[in-house]
């Protein structure tokens, strides 16, 4: 069994020994897992330079995994699922369906919020499964081993590295933000290039050789080598540009050992461990997966590897929620990868988009995102959630577009749901609208978005739920759709958009692009740095209403029963730099919100196209009366729980006072 230990270093009452409904208090445990797999193993064959590990006497492949555990104390209360939380850089995320206040310190004791996953008796498990988290206090992180060549050295090889700032810097890490760093194999290196552009879409302009070179920070690397790890670029890098750099690099953690210590981690929750008595194995029945955002794509890229199959044979994840991964995979097994590298302009391999077979027209590639799952049997029940964000970002439409006839693609309706939550930002909003992010500073062309989506979140998790357990189908993909015209491409809204007092729509729109890293690429190298560009995709968002308020997908009260209009994408401000460009190229998309005139005069005064809200609703009781109906329906229909009715109402109640407050 690949999970040899299960080593427990602290177990605590969970939430001060709070009690959860019928299912009672939880504890928490925290300790590492330590695996041992096996190279030679038909389960473990995807994995990218597995066979260049350093192996134990057995000839396994030994690393280890961090994690937090919460679970009921009473194990007769639990309810038998692994909620298997694929944290998002070394970060907790699965518990934001329960609505916690927000908070940016991964050692802060985990929020229980509202308690809802408590109170349905999950066993939540946020699980280490990535190479370059930084060894700091409250991550949570996977201990690779890294390829070896055939003299048993470090493999050496091209790499490339993005970089955006929001001031003025000479410095960055060689990594994808604060990650664990790639130091150049020569800090000589002539072969290195750094180009600058505007627009991911739009031209580069290279920066000669001679004006950057690679650098040691003394002060901030503790390591005993004097490896340089950063780029020093003297004449400054401007904020808001958007920068690249390929340089050849010596050093590659086995980074799609991830795989398996997700699909190993739930296997050894469900079947134990070979009759070894560590606690916890064989206890659970089943396995979910949520991943949103880099997490979200990490298990795209797991679907598409088809690694849900462990050594033994056996189904590891019966479910899974991708949300917010949009179109895209990522460097998640990939030699030199950055598994935090979340850009659809320079992530290799892209396509195959869809869940079931799809052609690319320019390419001729063949495939679909399911066909290895397909083969073996071992597909889990998915879904596929995603936001305006992804939309404007150019590539979630990919995953139901036919790109042959441009028109909807089938679905495997048997395994697979696809969901847009309609008029929303990456992540859930929140009210009043923040001008600025508080975590990076971050100011936009508007407030950001407000609309806290989670309600949504919390009824996909109890229809995938019940869908494995009792076989209940859960409500159908509801998504912008070219069959019914509600999918149009994002350049076309641009007029309408640009008619609203203080927006500029973004011109051109960021799309995703077709890159060729080489003929490697499928062995999980790229071998062609920078990539070759070919043609754009389509770019499909949601059609918008004279509001303009997009008209398809799931749409919660703030949308159907409107107070503002609502985005997934918000430019850059002046005081971060490229105010053309909108915000989250290297991450962190946004929206942004912009209320309704109050009455007619200032709708007029103002040149708003949009009623105001004093014609839309003559008093406070009228508008509520009408978001309990709009919220009611989304009941009937399965997208939202009663229990968070009384919850949108109380939060649209606040939210009209808000806007309809002079001062």
């Amino acid at each position: 069994m690949p999970v040899i230990e299960m080593e427990i270093t602290k177990q605590s009452p969970y939430a001060d020994g709070e009690s959860f409904g019928k299912v009672g208090p939880y504890q928490q445990v925290e300790g590492t897992l330590h695996y041992a797999v096996d190279p030679l193993h038909a389960a473990n064959q995807a994995i990218v330079d597995l066979e260049l590990a350093p192996r134990d006497a057995d000839g396994n492949v030994r690393f280890s995994a961090d994690f937090v555990m919460l679970q009921p104390v009473d194990a007769e209360r639990r309810n038998g699922t692994l909620l298997y939380d694929v944290v998002n850089r070394g970060r907790k995320t699965v518990t934001n369906l329960n609505s916690p206040p927000r908070n940016f310190d991964p050692t802060a004791p985990v929020h229980p919020g509202n308690g809802y996953l408590m109170r349905q008796g999950y066993t939540v498990f946020f699980g280490g499964w990535q190479a370059d988290v930084p060894p700091d206090p409250g991550l949570i992180g996977l201990h690779a081993p890294e390829a070896l060549d055939e003299n048993g050295k470090p493999v050496v090889g091209r790499m490339l590295c993005q970089f955006q700032a929001n001031e003025s810097t000479q410095l960055f890490l060689l990594a994808d933000r604060t990650h664990l760093p790639h130091p150049p194999a020569d800090a000589d290196d002539p072969t290195a290039t750094l180009t600058v552009r505007d627009h991911p879409n739009g031209p580069e302009t290279p920066i000669s050789r001679d004006q950057f070179s690679f650098v040691r920070v003394e002060d901030e690397m503790e390591d005993a080598e004097a490896d340089p790890h950063h780029i020093y670029l003297p004449s400054g890098f401007e904020p808001g540009r958007i920068y690249q750099l390929v340089y050849t690099t010596r050093g590659s953690a086995i980074v799609g050992l991830g795989f398996a210590a997700v699909r190993d981690a739930a296997s050894f929750f469900k079947y134990g461990n070979g009759g070894d008595t560590t606690p916890g194995a064989g206890t659970l029945q089943r396995a979910y997966a949520y991943g949103s955002s880099q997490c979200g794509r990490f298990l795209r890229q797991y679907i598409h590897t088809g690694v849900n199959t462990d050594e033994e044979g056996r189904m590891a994840l019966d479910g899974i929620i991708a949300h917010v991964a949009g179109g895209m995979r990522g460097e998640f097994n990939l030699r030199f990868g950055q598994p935090s590298k979340d850009v659809c302009f320079i992530i290799p391999e892209l396509f195959p988009f869809t869940d079931t077979e799809q052609t690319d027209p320019v390419t001729g590639d063949t495939g679909s995102l399911l066909g290895r799952f397909k083969n073996e049997g071992q597909a889990p029940k998915i879904m596929f959630t995603n936001t305006s964000a992804e939309y404007w970002r150019g590539d979630a439409g990919l995953i139901h577009t036919d790109l042959e006839k441009l028109q909807d693609a089938p679905e495997h309706s048997d395994s697979v749901r696809r969901y847009h939550f309609t008029g929303t930002q990456h992540g859930v909003g929140i009210f009043p609208p923040e001008e600025a992010r508080p975590n990076d500073g971050v100011r936009g062309q508007l407030p950001f978005n407000s609309v806290d989506y989670s309600p949504l979140q919390r009824a996909a998790l109890h229809n995938l739920d019940r869908w494995v357990t009792e076989g209940d189908a859960p409500p159908p993909s509801r998504h912008p759709s070219l069959s019914n015209g509600t999918a149009v491409e994002s350049k076309t809204l641009l007029d309408k958009l640009n008619a609203l007092p203080g927006v500029t729509a973004p011109n051109p729109p960021t799309r995703a692009r077709r890159l060729d890293y080489g003929p490697e690429t499928h062995l999980g190298r790229t071998v062609t740095l920078p990539a070759i560009v070919g043609e754009e995709y389509p770019a499909f968002v949601s059609d918008i209403n004279d509001d303009c308020n997009e008209v398809a997908g799931i749409s919660l009260p703030d949308i159907t029963v409107p107070l503002a209009t609502y985005t997934g994408w918000n430019l850059r401000h002046s005081a971060i730099g490229n105010t053309g460009l909108v915000i989250g190229v290297t991450g962190g998309l946004a929206g942004w919100t912009l209320p309704f005139p109050l009455d007619r005069r200032s709708r007029r005064a103002a040149g708003d196209p949009r009623l105001s809200i004093e014609e839309r609703y003559r008093t406070k009781d009228i508008y509520l009366d009408m978001v309990y109906e709009a919220a009611m329906q989304l009941v009937e229909e399965g997208y939202l729980l009663e229990e968070d009715v009384d919850w949108v109402v109380e939060r649209s109640g606040i939210k009209y006072d808000f806007f309809t407050d002079p001062a």
